[in-house]
């Protein structure tokens, strides 16, 4: 299929998380029909998707079906097989392409193909047993960060390293067969470039977004990063011939560090929307989901103009623990907007929704999320609001 999918097609989704979620939402609204598939019930994609089928990723029959009855077919979920995005290709276009995919889902092929490419990177190697650890250790130093080559994220799957004699316990501990071994970067800043390439070459991007971390999941994300015209400039370029040479159609995140020169190092490619990207919902013209959507389906890449300056903040399963957080009091401040995802079962550290605040500053809307957020912790009565600010 070569032109446009237009309202009224329908979209197949590979995982049915929050971002799938957030993706079928913008899709409903602009007339589109979506269709989601993971071994999950009741996901957060499958309670506003059409269908929800449930099935395991290396089910190539189910998944061979599930693309027949779509459009097109992308994902908001990474860890998903080469081997399901090309069965799912001989039925409909995959986009980003699942050579994309598997470029990015593994951390060796990723830093390969980056080092290829000549993008800046931290000193790396490969590690394959404890040997290669110990001599990785020798040759790029300590302190260093050895991560598995798959399946990790929001920290999981790594282990600083502080000396040579921690090879052995580190390495076990990952019990796993393909890693890499990174110096330990001192950085001044963690931001990200969110970009969308569309059918025909064109890009669109959301600037840069300043991050910030807590026990390495994203905690509060704001827009516009506070970088130099210079640093924002290099990072956006970063981007942009990464999407090119990687060919992308669809959403690409491009994590880096920033050290105290402004320099810059890429960390990490997301080939779909990204945490730091969800307050485009509602600071910007065009969401990072309604262009996913709009480069998916071979349409014009829409506006990114941010309308205000903008935070989020993410919200973990770690609120509840002392009973349902208290929502009235997050919403005092009208220039706050809560997402929940719908998940049933909060959980130390899982991602069960998000805050975002738009002010006249960064700093403004920054300081309107994380109030808002200390807030969900009071408890208010009906009838008893306090004073709406103004």
């Amino acid at each position: 299929m070569n032109g446009p999918i237009l309202p009224g097609a329908t979209i197949g989704v590979l995982g049915s998380g929050q971002l799938g979620r957030m993706l079928a939402l913008e899709a409903r609204r602009m007339g589109y029909r979506v269709h989601t598939f993971a071994p999950d019930h009741d996901s957060p994609t499958g309670q506003v998707a059409d269908l929800e089928v449930s099935a395991e990723y290396d089910d190539l029959d189910a998944v061979e079906a599930f693309a027949a009855a779509v459009d097109v077919v992308t994902f908001e979920f990474e860890n998903v097989a080469a081997e399901a995005t090309a069965a799912a290709a001989r039925h409909a276009p995959v986009r980003p392409d699942g050579s994309v995919l598997h470029t990015t889902q593994n951390r060796v092929r990723e830093k390969r193909f980056l080092a290829a490419g000549g993008f800046p990177v931290a000193p790396w190697v490969e590690v394959r047993s404890c040997e290669d650890l110990v001599a990785g250790i020798e040759e790029l130093g300590c302190p260093a960060v050895l991560k598995t080559a798959g399946w990790g994220y929001d920290g999981k799957g790594q282990v600083r390293i502080g000396s040579p004699g921690d090879a052995e316990g580190a390495w076990t501990s990952l019990d796993t067969d393909e890693a890499v071994l990174e110096s330990f970067i001192e950085f001044e800043q963690e931001v990200s470039v969110v970009i969308a390439r569309g059918l025909d070459g064109a890009m669109a991007h959301f600037g840069v977004l300043g991050n910030h971390h807590v026990r390495h999941i994203l905690d509060v994300t704001i827009a516009p990063a506070k970088v130099s015209r210079k640093t924002a400039s290099a990072a956006i370029e970063l981007a942009e011939h990464i999407a090119e040479q990687i060919d992308l159609v669809g959403v690409l995140c491009v994590e880096m560090f920033v050290n105290a020169e402004g320099e810059l190092l890429v960390n990490e490619l997301a080939p779909r929307p990204h945490n730091s990207g969800h307050l485009t919902i509602d600071a910007c013209i065009t969401s990072q989901f309604e262009q996913q959507l709009r480069a998916v389906c071979g349409l014009p890449l829409g506006s990114t103009f941010q309308l205000r300056p903008a935070a989020m903040a993410n919200l973990l399963g770690d609120l509840w623990a002392q009973g349902e957080p208290g929502w009235a009091s997050a919403l005092r401040t009208p220039e706050v907007k809560l997402h929940l995802y719908g998940k049933a079962e909060p959980r130390t550290g899982r991602k069960m929704g998000h805050l975002t605040a738009l002010g006249a500053t960064v700093e403004a809307a920054e300081e309107s999320v994380r109030e808002a957020r200390r807030a969900l912790r009071l408890k208010i009565e009906t009838g008893t609001f306090p004073a709406v600010k103004g």
